[in-house]
């Protein structure tokens, strides 16, 4: 009796725990140690449980491995019965029909969906009966066949679709295009560029080769990443669509998307769209966020929830009207109930490393706001790229704008306290005015009158203050020190920092064209002083003429 094998690809590096159910065998991974716990198939309660260590297999990062299990032969009938109280609380006895995963039996011990009772099949090669849904995703379809594992007289029933995964698996591990050694070399570049996330694995003579994509379970290039949690509710009505449209285009054509959705929604009186907000997204996309309003015949009106909004968008009649306006995208942001951001955040995305999931969550900067996402590729990481970059560049000019503002706030400041100051220099000259207006106003009012008691006491108690203050052993020698002190201080903080003085504009102009009439004035004083020396002088020469005209007449 030749004993079956069960085959498995595993990824040693993304690994943590792991628990997979074979027919007659648990197999357990614990970090670098498998652990592999076998069932007698006769014996229930009869197990052993088997340690090997990864580097004892001198594996790289996949290896095709293989377990014995306790399967009968490529023709073998067994019989496996369940013992009462047995520890793993098998299911009744069954009668399997051995092949080579051609096994179809009444198993339990916590098989998943999928491994239960499947078709019945005779001995047959890799046509195995693991129900509709396959073995792990595999989705093999059941058939029924009857003959020797290599006998002529097959009997096909449903024809065999091996999956995507299945041949990413095969294309992996055991390609058999050429038949020789080179399988292993093709089966390493078939995992180089699965690990790249580009290429065609060609693994089969008779089926087309496997399209590598960088959304692939097996591809390295994966981080995490974060995003704003949304915080608008269901209610609110909004839903986001994504048009192949520049933001400028969009803006001045607003209207006539209103009216275009108006029309998708069928023209209904009772609707009318709103536009919430328009963004710009990176490759000249644009972000548009509506919302919809019905109004009822009574006058009262009311937003239609975003989940019903984007499930009448989603119709294929619709969207194709959409196709036609140029939306690519329509999807919703509603807040997270805390049961699915908790599911969200306990399973990790396919294709991460639980172990980075976890990390990431840890390293969450602010986890009330954030929740990690996963980036697939270069072109996501690119587009993430582009959206920082361009919501760095919005705040760069939010920033610009707010320093302008500023710079204008400080030169009205300024402006301001010139302003003030200018005030205060009249308001005193008024109140110095407007109290010699008072004191001669009282003064003539008072005329003629004598001094009245109560003016009398107030010159008294002036009379005293005064002596107080001039006594020189009490209020004047601390005042005189005083004073000094303040002279000490001003000298010291002139010395220390030089004073500033800011002078309003329209004072300093008017000090200037005061300045000027008096340079005018001295310019014509100077001139009519100049025209007087000349007369003089010329007096003084006729006189001096006149004088020797006279003395040579005496003579």
């Amino acid at each position: 009796m030749l004993s079956s094998c069960v085959m498995m690809i595993v990824d040693i590096r993304y690994i943590f725990l792991q628990n997979i159910v074979f027919d007659g065998c648990h197999l357990i991974i614990v970090r670098n140690t498998f652990l592999l716990l076998t069932m007698h198939p006769v014996i229930s309660n009869s197990c052993s449980l088997i340690s090997f260590p990864f580097n004892s297999f001198h594996w790289r990062d996949y290896s095709l491995i293989s377990f014995p299990g306790t399967f009968g032969g490529f023709g073998a009938t067994t019989t496996t019965a369940a013992a009462p109280g047995s520890t793993f609380s098998f299911t009744t006895p069954s009668n399997t029909t051995g092949g080579l995963f051609g096994n179809t039996a009444n198993k339990g011990f916590g098989f998943p969906a999928g491994l239960g009772t499947g078709t019945a099949t005779g001995t047959s090669g890799f046509g195995t009966g693991l129900g509709a849904t396959g073995f792990g995703g595999f989705n093999i379809q059941p058939t029924q066949q009857q003959g020797g594992l290599f006998g002529p007289q097959t009997q096909q029933q449903g024809q065999t679709q091996p999956s995507q995964l299945y041949q990413q698996v095969t294309a992996l591990s055991a390609p058999t295009l050429l038949g020789d050694e080179r399988d292993s070399i093709l089966a390493k570049w078939n995992q180089l560029q699965a690990y790249w996330g580009t290429g065609k694995g060609y693994y089969s003579n008779n089926n087309p080769p496997v399209e590598f994509t960088q959304e692939n379970s097996f591809c390295r290039f994966k981080a995490v990443g974060y995003s704003c949690i949304p915080v608008s509710k269901d209610e609110d009505g909004l839903v986001v669509l994504v048009l192949n449209k520049k933001e400028a285009d969009v803006r001045a054509q607003q209207q006539q998307l209103v009216e275009s959705l108006h029309k998708v929604l069928g023209s209904n009186q009772t609707l009318s769209v709103n536009v919430d907000g328009v963004k710009a997204l990176p490759n000249d996309q644009t972000e548009v966020i509506i919302y919809l309003v019905e109004r009822s015949p009574n006058g009262t009106s009311k937003k239609i929830p975003s989940s019903t909004f984007l499930a009448f968008l989603e119709q294929a009649s619709v969207k194709v009207q959409l196709t036609q306006i140029g939306v690519t995208m329509s999807v919703t942001r509603t807040e997270l109930s805390p049961a699915q951001l908790k599911q969200l955040l306990q399973n990790a995305p396919a294709g991460v490393d639980p172990i980075i999931w976890e990390q990431a969550k840890v390293d969450n900067p602010d986890p009330e706001r954030l929740i990690p996402v996963p980036m697939v590729g270069f072109k996501e990481l690119l587009c993430r790229l582009q959206i920082q970059e361009q919501m760095t560049k919005q705040h760069q000019t939010r920033v610009d704008i707010i320093s302008n503002d500023i710079s204008e706030l400080q030169k009205n400041q300024a402006t301001t306290v010139a302003k003030i100051a200018q005030y205060k220099r009249k308001l005193m000259d008024l109140s110095h005015r407007v109290l010699q207006v008072l004191i001669k106003q009282e003064i003539q009012r008072k005329s003629g009158y004598a001094i009245q008691v109560d003016e009398e006491h107030l010159r008294v108690q002036l009379e005293t203050i005064q002596s107080e203050l001039n006594a020189p052993t009490q209020f004047k020698g601390r005042l005189n020190e005083l004073m000094s002190q303040i002279r000490m201080q001003n000298h010291f903080g002139a010395v220390r920092s030089e004073e500033r003085y800011s002078v309003d504009a329209g004072l300093l102009r008017e000090i200037k064209q005061h300045l000027k009439q008096q340079q005018d004035g001295l310019s014509h004083l100077i001139s009519v002083i100049k025209e007087d020396l000349e007369d003089i002088k010329l007096i003084e020469h006729g006189l001096s003429d006149r004088g020797h005209t006279r003395g040579g007449i005496l003579s």
